[in-house]
């Protein structure tokens, strides 16, 4: 995958300028592969934003590109993002600056990947009504970004990663049902933890099960947090898709595997990153799916407050094996409780 631009400075005119300069060699492969306009070929500018660099975020920023230049080339249209791809690095000054430039450049079309990052272009597009197609925002209405899933209302549409938290609990006391006190992991900012961790409560209370909650909001906070699962004594840990746990997750599986502790979490890039098991929507598909989106309301005249926000089915399970063997767990009976069961092996980045 190309390089996004990495957005680390301070002020609008410094991203102005770096916007002007481009990309280098990035912008001018995503120039190619966006294709160039002929004189009469409509083309609409796209902007996309990812919250942060992690494999699952990763996969779907690609997958929008693919789909837009496939969709461009079937319909005769150029979706021109090759100028508007930022990442904001987990920054919400920086995020706040990637949406004020796009606003300027007058977009057609923001793309916010993650829900921090769809939160912050909401907000920028509420007097100019650009439209905006989100993608991996697990809780959308939670998170006051629509009104409802059937019914978005004011300009915003996308697609959702919703957790099925109950289905990992199964998965987890399938593994081993002798579980009696699981750790809760998560960033307490980040709005797409908040109902997967009340639902993740609400199971364990009804099971009887013990539970403790510890927080980061950096890779080095997250750490210090898994140490203190660890010393706690935990069975188990829950993480939902927070992806503040999940750029920590190379640092830490190595240490909670060996304390045999299994990490459930909820995409599957954890898994990819060395937890023992991920499990919700294939993100690839759901890139895909934001694109096509994007293609309705530009292309279509779509009105996103009346385009349902699409869930896609949640129920893959993927498992590290490496992980798996150290931690002595048998996982078969996974395959019965979820609609794909997928094996991995630690690396960075999906292949």
């Amino acid at each position: 995958m190309k390089a996004k631009k990495l957005v680390s400075f301070v002020s609008v005119a410094a991203l102005l300028a770096m916007t002007l300069a481009g990309c280098g060699a990035a912008t001018e492969e995503a120039s190619s592969d966006a294709g160039t306009a002929s004189a009469d070929q409509k083309v609409y500018k796209v902007g996309i934003v990812q919250y942060v660099d992690d494999a699952s975020l990763n996969q779907i920023e690609k997958a929008v590109e693919d789909e837009l230049t496939k969709k461009g080339e079937e319909l005769g249209v150029q979706f021109d993002y090759a100028d508007y791809v930022f990442n904001g690095q987990a920054d919400s000054t920086t995020l706040n600056q990637i949406a004020t430039q796009l606003v300027s450049d007058e977009v057609d079309v923001i793309v916010p990947i993650a829900t921090p990052t769809a939160c912050i272009m909401q907000n920028a597009t509420e007097d100019n009504q650009i439209p905006v197609v989100f993608s991996a925002v697990s809780d959308p209405v939670g998170a006051g970004l629509v009104d409802s899933l059937d019914a978005p209302g004011g300009n915003i549409t996308g697609t959702s990663d919703a957790l099925d938290t109950n289905a990992i609990f199964d998965l987890m006391f399938a593994a081993d049902p002798s579980i009696d006190y699981v750790g809760l992991l998560y960033d307490k900012g980040q709005d797409a933890s908040a109902q997967a961790i009340a639902d993740a409560k609400a199971y364990l209370d009804e099971k009887g099960i013990k539970y403790i909650e510890k927080n980061g909001t950096t890779n080095e906070e997250v750490s210090l947090a898994a140490d203190a699962l660890i010393a706690e004594g935990v069975d188990a840990i829950f993480t939902p898709s927070d992806n503040t746990v999940m750029t920590a997750e190379l640092g830490i599986y190595e240490k909670l595997a060996e304390a045999g502790v299994a990490h459930y979490a909820g995409a599957d890039s954890f898994a990819l990153n060395g937890a023992f098991c991920g499990y919700g929507v294939d993100y690839v598909e759901l890139g895909t799916a934001t694109a096509d989106m994007v293609v309705d309301v530009l292309v279509n005249g779509a009105d996103p407050a009346s385009t349902p926000v699409k869930t896609l089915d949640s129920g893959i399970a993927t498992v590290n094996t490496d992980v798996a063997e150290t931690l002595g767990i048998d996982y078969s009976k996974f395959a019965d409780l979820c609609s794909q069961l997928v094996e991995t092996k630690t690396a960075e980045e999906f292949e």
